[in-house]
C-alpha cells in the first residue's frame, strides 16, 4: 500500500462514506468456484472457474492488494497451471508485462462461459499440514476486471479430504459427504470468511448468557489432545465476548467464528475478518500454563478488528477490488488502536492478569526507548507510511519496523488517558468506542473515516486539541518511547534484575537492555541494538555466538555472564562466528541483568487499573 506524502492531506469536511457490503445488486449471474483441496496433504489444491463472459478482450486478476495485510501480498508465484477453455477448446492468454497479477485474454464470438482452471502450491510452512489446512479464498481466486469486488457473485463449493471438519462463517446451502456448497455470495465477503478444516477438528459456543448473537471458536489441530481448551480459557473467552459488546455497544456482524488453527508448521499469525479471524498458534499453546496470554495476546487482537479496522476503516484502505493500491497512512489508528484495545479486552476478560497486562505495557515502553534507536531518524508517522514497501531481516533496532503497532498502544493509552483528565473522570475511552465503532447491525459493512473524522469523534468526547497532539507525536524523533499514558496513569517504567514474567509479547527481549543483543536458543544474533555495547563490541544481526567467557555458549552461560558482570573482573567475551570467520568480542559491561517493569506512582491515582476493570457483570 502506497502512503500519502508528505503527511496528512487536508480535508475541507470529514467525509464519511458508507460502503454497505452486500447491499448493492450482484451481477446477474454468479461465478463458479470449486476448490478441490483433497491433495492439501501435499500442498495443492486445485480450482476450477465458470466465468460469465461476452465476446471480446478480457481482463482477469489474481487478487493483489489483501485487507489486512497493508500490502500486494497476494502470492501469485504460487499459482500454476493456468488455463483457460470455451466450447472445448483452448483459449490462450498473456500476462500483462507491468503486472504479473493481471491476464489478458481475447474471448471468441460465441463464447457465454470461461472455464479457467489452475493449483495453487501452498508455500512452505504457510497454510496446511497432513492433518489440517486453512483456506483464504483469495489464494484461489480469479475475478475480471471492472465491476467492484462487492457487485460480483460468487458460487462456492469445497472438497475436502475424507472425513475431514471444517469452521467459517460462510453460509452453507447443502454438504454431502466431504463436498460443501456455499451459498451465493459477493466476491468481497467471500474473501473475508476463511475455512479452516482438518482431521481433528472442535468447536465452542462461546455465547454469553442473554446475548442474542451466537459466537463460537472453530479448532483444528495437528493432534486431537491439543484441541483441549481449559474450561477457564472457555469462560474467559465468553467473558472476552462479552466486554466487547460494553466496549463497543453494538456488533457489525451476523455471528462471529473465532477461527484457530493449532500447529507448529503452519505461519503462526492473526488475519481479521469482519465475521472471524484467522488465527494461528503452536500446536500446545492452549496447554501450556500461560494459554490466557496467548489467546488474550492474539484472539482479542483480531476480535477487535471486526469493529476497528472493518467496520470502520480508513478512507484510504478502503478500495473497490484488489487490483488497486491502498494508502496506509492512517495504520496508527488500524492497527495502533487494535493494538491498545485488544490488550484491554484481554484483561477486563481475566485472559490477562493486571500484573501481565502492567508487563507487557513496561516490555514495549522498554523495547520502543533504549531498544529502538531508529526512532531518531525514522518517526511513526514513517512507519505507517512507508508500510508495503518495507521489509529486511535484522537491523530492527536502527531500521525500525511495524512500530505502528506498539508505538500505537502507547498512543492510544495516552489519548484514553486523556480523555479521563479533560473529562474530569465524566468520560473514558468506552464512550469513545461507543460513538465511533457502534450504530445500527447491519451486518459486514465499511464506515470509513480520515483524519478529521477522527479527531472530530474525540473533540465530541472530550474537547481538547487533539489534531496538535496525534502530530506531535506521529512526526516526533525523541530518542524516548511515548510513556505519557503510563505516567497519567499513575505508572512509571523502571528497569531491575527480577526477569520479566511477560517476556515480551513479540519474543523474550533476552539482553537487550543490558549488553543490546536480542539472541535465540542456538546463539544467532536476530538483532543488535544501534550504540549498545554489543554493537560497540563489533556484534551485529546474523552473528551466531558460540563461545562465552572461554567456555561453549549455551542460554544460561549467556545468562551467568550478564548477571554476574557487575562483580566480574574482567569484560564479558564473545566467541563469535560470521560466515566462515571467527572472531572475540570484548563487551564492556557492568550493569548486571536488566529488565522493565511498571512501578506506581504514589502521586497520582491508578487510572491505569481502572481502565482494565470489568465491564460486563460476570456469571
Amino acid at each position: 500500500m502506497k502512503a500519502q506524502r508528505p503527511g496528512f492531506r487536508c480535508f475541507i469536511a470529514a467525509i464519511f462514506t458508507l460502503i454497505a457490503i452486500g447491499s448493492t445488486a450482484l451481477s446477474a449471474e454468479a461465478i463458479s468456484v470449486t476448490v478441490d483441496a483433497t491433495k492439501t496433504q501435499r500442498k495443492f489444491l486445485h480450482t476450477q472457474l465458470v466465468i460469465p463472459v461476452k465476446s471480446g478482450p478480457l481482463t482477469i486478476y489474481y487478487p493483489k492488494w489483501i485487507p489486512g495485510e497493508h500490502g500486494p501480498n497476494g502470492p501469485i508465484g504460487s499459482l500454476t497451471g493456468l488455463k483457460f477453455e470455451a466450447n472445448g477448446k483452448v483459449i490462450p492468454w498473456q500476462r500483462d508485462l507491468l503486472d504479473v497479477f493481471t491476464f489478458h485474454i481475447d474471448v471468441p464470438a460465441g463464447v457465454s462461459h470461461l472455464n479457467a482452471s489452475y493449483d495453487f502450491i501452498e508455500p512452505d510452512g504457510n497454510s496446511a499440514t497432513d492433518k489440517l489446512m486453512v483456506l483464504e479464498w483469495n489464494n484461489v481466486l480469479l475475478y475480471p476486471a471492472g465491476t467492484p469486488a462487492e457487485k460480483l457473485s460468487y458460487e462456492a463449493k469445497l472438497l475436502l479430504p475424507e472425513g475431514w471438519k471444517f469452521g467459517t462463517p460462510l453460509p452453507i446451502e447443502k454438504q454431502s459427504g466431504s463436498q460443501i456448497t456455499f451459498k451465493p455470495i459477493s466476491l468481497d465477503l467471500l474473501v473475508d470468511s476463511p475455512v479452516i478444516a482438518g482431521e481433528f477438528y472442535r468447536s465452542i459456543d462461546l455465547t454469553p448468557p442473554g446475548e442474542t448473537i451466537h459466537h463460537q471458536i472453530d479448532m483444528v489441530a495437528d493432534s486431537e489432545g491439543a484441541l483441549n481448551m481449559k474450561p477457564e480459557n472457555q469462560k474467559q473467552m465468553i467473558a472476552l465476548v462479552a466486554e466487547s459488546g460494553k466496549l463497543f455497544g453494538a456488533r457489525h456482524y451476523r455471528d462471529y467464528h473465532f477461527l484457530l488453527t493449532l500447529s507448529d508448521h503452519v505461519a503462526h499469525f492473526g488475519l481479521e475478518h469482519h465475521e472471524s479471524n484467522d488465527s494461528r498458534l503452536p500446536e500446545r499453546a492452549l496447554l501450556e500454563p500461560n494459554s490466557g496470554m496467548s489467546l488474550g495476546g492474539l484472539l482479542s487482537h483480531e476480535f477487535v478488528h471486526s469493529w476497528n479496522g472493518k467496520f470502520r476503516r480508513p478512507a484510504d484502505l478502503a478500495v473497490p477490488y484488489y487490483e488497486e493500491p491502498m494508502k496506509t497512512d492512517l495504520l496508527w489508528g488500524y492497527e495502533g488502536m487494535t493494538d491498545y484495545l485488544g490488550p484491554l479486552l484481554a484483561a477486563r476478560s481475566g485472559l490477562w492478569t493486571p500484573e501481565q497486562y502492567r508487563e507487557y505495557l513496561a516490555s514495549i515502553a522498554a523495547m520502543l526507548g533504549p531498544g529502538r534507536p531508529g526512532r531518531t531518524w525514522r518517526p511513526l508517522r514513517d512507519t505507517a507510511d512507508a508500510e508495503p514497501g518495507m521489509g529486511g531481516r535484522g537491523w530492527l533496532s536502527w531500521r525500525r519496523g511495524t512500530d505502528y503497532y506498539d508505538e500505537g498502544d502507547l498512543l492510544w493509552l495516552e489519548v484514553a488517558t486523556i480523555i479521563q483528565r479533560e473529562s474530569h473522570g465524566s468520560k473514558s475511552i468506552d464512550d469513545f468506542c461507543q460513538a465511533f465503532h457502534g450504530g445500527a447491525n447491519n451486518g459486514p459493512e465499511v464506515k470509513t473515516y480520515n483524519f478529521n473524522a477522527l479527531v472530530g469523534q474525540l473533540n465530541s468526547i472530550a474537547p481538547y486539541d487533539w489534531a496538535a497532539f496525534f502530530h506531535k507525536r506521529l512526526d516526533s524523533t525523541a530518542a524516548e518511547a511515548p510513556t505519557g499514558g503510563i505516567e497519567n496513569g499513575g505508572w512509571k517504567v523502571t528497569f531491575s534484575a527480577e526477569p520479566s514474567k511477560l517476556q515480551g509479547r513479540r519474543g523474550d527481549p533476552g539482553y537487550i537492555y543490558s549488553i543490546g543483543l536480542q539472541v535465540t536458543a542456538d546463539g544467532t544474533v536476530s538483532d543488535s541494538i544501534f550504540g549498545s555495547p554489543a554493537f560497540e563490541a563489533g556484534i551485529s544481526s546474523g552473528m551466531k555466538i558460540v563461545g562465552v567467557n572461554g567456555r561453549l555458549y549455551t542460554q544460561d552461560s549467556l545468562d551467568d555472564a550478564v548477571k554476574n558482570s557487575k562483580d566480574a573482573s574482567q569484560p564479558i567475551s564473545l566467541l563469535i562466528v560470521e560466515d566462515d570467520f571467527y572472531k572475540t568480542s570484548t563487551v564492556n559491561y557492568r550493569g548486571g541483568a536488566r529488565y522493565p517493569h511498571l512501578v506506581r506512582d504514589d502521586g497520582k491515582p491508578d487510572s491505569l487499573d481502572e481502565l482494565i476493570k470489568a465491564r460486563a457483570a460476570s456469571k
